[in-house]
Order: C-alpha cells, then structure tokens, then sequence
C-alpha cells in the first residue's frame, strides 16, 4: 500500500458514477430518520426519552451504513425502519397502560431544589456534577440558589424552576463560576455563608470554620442575596 494514494483515498476501486448513488443513499438514509420523527410526533432532539434516543442511534447507525457502503442493500435498512417503528409503537402502548413500566422506561421528574436548596438525595442518585447544573442554572438567569422555590428535572433532561418574589429572596449559594464563587475553609470575614455542597446558609464569625449540619460539608462561599432580575 502507498501512503497518501489520492486515488485510493478518494474512491479506491469504486467507479466515478457511484457518487451519485452516495447521494440517492444518502438521500434515503435522511427520509428514514426524518419520517421516523415526524411518525413519532416530537419537534425536537431535547423532547426524546432516554428510550427514543436509544431508537434514533440505532435508526441513525444502519442510516449511516446505507449511505456510503455499497454492498449495503436498501430493503434490510427499510426493514429496520419498520421494526423500530412498530417497536416504538408498542413500547408508547404500553407505557399508556402501565405507569410502572413508563417509569421504568422514560423515569421520573425529580426535584433537586427545594426552598432555596439542593434536594442531596436526588443529586447524589442522579450523579450530576455541580458545575453541569451550575451552568444550567445561570443559562435561565439564576444567580444563587436563594432565588429559586423549586427546581425539577423533567424527564427529557430539562430543568423547570419555580422563583421566589422579588421580597421572598432567600440567602443562597452562589451559582457563578469558580472566579466569582470564592470558597472558604475558615471565614475571613464575620457574615453570612452558605455550604458549597447543600446551599445550607449560616452566619460563621471571622477566622472560624465551620461544619454543614445538613451535609457535614466544610466548604464555604459567601451567600447571597441579590432578587432575580426580569
């Protein structure tokens, strides 16, 4: 074999005219995929269950396959298509009549922020990482955690918040990232802390540390306690 072969690089064996058959391939591989979507009623990627991502890779894997090989028929690809699609059909049927496997399937809405703070139990089960959410938070105008009522996250990987009034603001932890959200062991100043794992808020005097009595953390950030802006 000789390095950098544009010939074979570019087309190898396969004749000029097979080009155009990539582009009907491709052509069929993307009808595929966009019925599938439209047969199953979503707009959009971030309204698909855990178990219709899983349906869509593995339309998109044998889409992909049809495209550009060319020993690849196209009546199997059209046979995989028809089989997801009755398995969706089915898997959505029984979801309607079992709220138990629909759980299974599709989970549960789980509520992370509670009264201005984090629900430890569902973070800890759902293994989010606090600079992900962090980064979800400040993307719908959080600043800290004092600020939200009640915070969801939905089946389909979105996040629902619920704020609190302009007057009903609690101290909070700071959502900002790390260059704005200083973190203490010991308290340089007397003031209000919150923890920087639950959002616990308590006044530690100067030079003093301190531990979360609802999450035996040590780590503290200045709370705030600046409303919502609109």
């Amino acid at each position: 074999m000789t390095a950098f072969d544009w010939s074979r690089m570019l087309l190898a064996d396969f004749p000029l005219l097979f080009l155009t058959e990539v582009a009907f391939r491709a052509l069929f591989a993307f009808v595929v995929v966009f019925v599938f979507l439209k047969v199953s009623g979503r707009r959009g990627i971030r309204q698909l269950s855990l178990f219709e991502l899983v349906v869509i890779l593995t339309l998109g894997s044998a889409a992909g396959d049809v495209s550009f090989y060319g020993d690849v028929p196209l009546l199997p690809i059209a046979t995989v298509f028809v089989t997801l699609l009755l398995l969706y059909r089915l898997t959505v049927l029984a979801m309607s009549h079992s709220v138990r496997f629909s759980n299974w399937m599709e989970g549960k809405p789980v509520t992370i922020i509670k009264d201005g703070l984090y629900e430890l139990e569902s973070l800890n089960h759902l293994n989010i990482s606090s600079d992900e959410f962090f980064m979800e938070l400040r993307q719908q105008g959080v600043e800290h955690l004092g600020q939200v009522r009640l915070g969801i996250l939905e089946t389909d990987g979105d996040v629902s918040l619920y704020f609190y009034s302009g007057g009903d603001v609690r101290p909070g932890l700071s959502v900002l990232p790390p260059d704005h959200r200083a973190v203490f062991g010991r308290a340089p100043a007397t003031g209000l802390f919150a923890c920087t794992r639950c959002g616990h808020t308590q006044r530690i005097e100067e030079q003093q540390g301190a531990v979360c009595p609802r999450c035996e953390n040590r780590d503290w950030s200045h709370a705030l306690i600046v409303p919502r802006s609109r």
